[in-house]
């Protein structure tokens, strides 16, 4: 016999946390990728959790300062005669969409794929300094 756990309160923890994993918007993609920003002196990075997503099936793109993450997890193909006893891991296709500050430097943005994890490295633009003009007697 089998004993497994019951956690009945961990649905509702999870619809109270993010309740775009739970049921998504509509287009918004069948899975949402758990992301990290972080900002830094020099820049952003963002840290997003794709693990069994290919790079090449990972979309970035940037317009008008929103900076759009989306791809596909492609399901795993099993052999006949197997019988799977739970899927918890989601497939199919993700979207997100981050609204970037002025300050973000779209033309520098890079990205880079290892051990699951999507790094996204959007530097800032140098801060233009105030500067005091003094007028001269003509």
């Amino acid at each position: 016999m089998k004993i497994a756990r019951f956690e009945p309160w961990s649905t509702f923890d999870l619809l109270n946390r993010d309740p775009g994993r739970v049921a998504p918007r509509e287009g918004a993609g069948e899975w949402l990728p758990a992301v990290d920003v972080i900002e830094e002196k020099e820049g952003f990075l963002l840290r997003a959790d794709l693990p069994g997503v290919n790079p090449t099936d990972i979309e970035i793109s940037m317009d008008a300062g929103v900076l759009t993450l989306s791809g596909v997890r492609q399901p795993e193909e099993r052999g006949e005669g197997t019988a799977v006893q739970r899927v918890e891991r989601s497939t199919g296709r993700f979207f997100r969409r981050f609204t970037l500050p002025e300050t973000a430097d779209a033309d520098g943005i890079t990205a880079s794929s290892h051990n699951g994890i999507l790094e996204v490295a959007i530097p800032k633009l140098p801060q233009v300094k105030a500067r005091r003009i003094t007028v001269v007697a003509a």
